[in-house]
């Protein structure tokens, strides 16, 4: 029965196997050299072997990313200890490496279901391999941003102050404090984002069902919804990613422009810019498409899926990248240029202690969020190769992450009459590094039970491209998204 539900699945997606295989076209995206005989069998048993076997590499790297989480969840243990007091925070400095991580965590989560969203507005066919590594990057990217907050309020216990509910008392919550327009931000998107990443597993799901035995078969049963693949299945899910695709687009920008908004609604030189939201928009975009380069290599490696992501994907997101990070620059001395050119002495005096105070931090700023990526990625050579993309990843992350440091410490430390340092303490370091580990944790851990590359989206790409023989050779046919919708 399992194998009769299987081929009725594979039917009604239009992916039925035939004695014949699907070649993969050239087109605009793909190159020729890449081109590999894939049936649909082939496709389902590569694109499942992370679900239905597991290899060393996997528990290796669940293994480190337990242990660095593991080590970060005992420091904030220690903090509900001792007090908040350990973040080394003071007067004037209340916002630390706690927020800088929000501000960093939340901008990697923006770019992941952004990008799939507006390659699927453009109907770019390469984007297959990637759409579901990279809304699964938000939804981790989402979960730890969303603890820093958290963290941040020192009495944890009373997270639900935060929530945006009603109340008799009026007292809490305060809907003037940026901590409720963060929540509210981020449960927006957090929903948006999981509906748009679970409706595309529901074929796949039910793929898994008829492929697993046991406890996971009742797992995946309960998880796809009853899907069959009929018409009118198909039709409806097409409905409702036409509908969360154009959706999604005006939650992202306006998420990241109240983070921006958080500093820019405050009177401290620094702070007070009305550039912040468009430049936390483009920051955003810049850590996240980072982030999914460095996602994008490590899934290749460690699944062995070097015929699924191309040098081509890399080599795409390598352009999308430089032209952001163009933009990006501009921003960034943009943000400068204005406060200089206001003239105003309490922004000339915060940006002459920014750029003494904290002028290793803009060297790493501009060395590894400017120097190496235009340099590496003006090169199509360099593109195409993964773990140069890698370390171009984690170069932008790096910059990224310090850029958000700058933003948040020192505005405060030298306001208008009071004046401060900061100095991160080990417990600091330790849970911004046990956020990386938590995040590898949870996106090891989502790989052993979800698809990481969507099988009938490929498929579907697989039917929407093919070689037609004319006059003794071979030519490339696109068919049409909206042809096949």
């Amino acid at each position: 029965m399992a194998l009769e539900e299987r081929d009725v699945i594979e039917e009604n997606m239009g992916r039925a196997e035939t004695t014949e295989p699907l070649v993969r076209a050239d087109d605009s995206a793909l190159a020729v050299s890449h081109r590999e005989e894939l049936t649909a069998s082939r496709i389902n048993s590569d694109l499942l072997s992370n679900v239905l076997s597991t290899n060393w590499r996997w528990w290796a790297v669940l293994g480190f990313f337990a242990t660095v989480f593991g080590w970060g969840a005992l420091c904030f243990v220690y903090q509900l200890w001792q007090g908040i007091g350990i973040w080394g925070m003071n007067r004037p400095i209340y916002w630390a490496l706690d927020i800088a991580n929000f501000v960093f965590w939340a901008g990697v989560a923006l770019s992941g279901t952004m990008i799939s969203a507006i390659l699927r507005l453009l109907h770019a066919g390469w984007r297959r391999s990637l759409t579901r590594m990279t809304e699964t990057l938000t939804l981790c990217a989402l979960a730890v941003a969303g603890i820093f907050p958290l963290l941040h309020i020192g009495r944890n216990w009373i997270f639900f102050y935060m929530l945006p509910y009603p109340n008799e008392r009026q007292l809490w919550p305060n809907y003037r404090s940026p901590l409720i327009w963060d929540a509210s931000a981020i449960s927006v998107y957090l929903i948006t984002s999981f509906l748009f990443w679970f409706g595309g597993l529901l074929p796949d799901f039910a793929t898994l069902r008829d492929r697993t035995l046991g406890w996971r078969r009742v797992l995946y049963t309960a998880l796809c919804l009853g899907w069959r693949g009929t018409d009118r299945e198909w039709r409806r899910l097409k409905i409702l990613f036409a509908i969360l695709t154009v959706l999604i687009i005006p939650v992202f920008v306006s998420l990241h422009t109240i983070v921006g908004w958080d500093f820019g609604m405050s009177i401290v030189p620094g702070w007070h810019e009305t550039i912040f939201a468009p430049y936390f928009v483009c920051g955003a975009l810049y850590s996240g498409c980072g982030a999914v380069l460095i996602i994008m290599c490590l899934v290749r490696w460690a699944f062995t899926w070097d015929r699924y992501i191309l040098p081509q994907h890399f080599d795409n997101i390598g352009k999308i990248q430089f032209s952001i990070a163009l933009l990006w620059f501009y921003f960034f001395g943009g943000d400068a240029w204005s406060d200089w050119f206001t003239r105003d002495p309490n922004h000339i005096y915060w940006l002459d202690y920014m750029f003494h105070g904290y002028k290793w931090v803009l060297f790493c700023i501009i060395f590894f969020g400017v120097v190496v990526p235009l340099t590496v990625l003006g090169f199509k050579k360099l593109r195409r190769m993964p773990w140069v993309m890698f370390a171009v990843g984690v170069s932008v992350n790096i910059a990224m992450f310090s850029e958000r440091v700058t933003v948040v410490v020192p505005p405060p430390a030298h306001n208008w009459l009071t004046f401060g340092n900061y100095t991160p303490g080990w417990p600091d370091l330790s849970m911004s590094i046990g956020a990386v580990g938590l995040f590898g944790f949870l996106y090891t851990l989502l790989s052993k039970f979800v698809p990481l590359i969507s099988m009938w989206e490929y498929k579907e790409g697989e039917h929407s491209e093919g070689i037609e023989h004319i006059g003794g050779g071979e030519v490339p046919v696109t068919v049409r998204e909206e042809a096949i919708a």
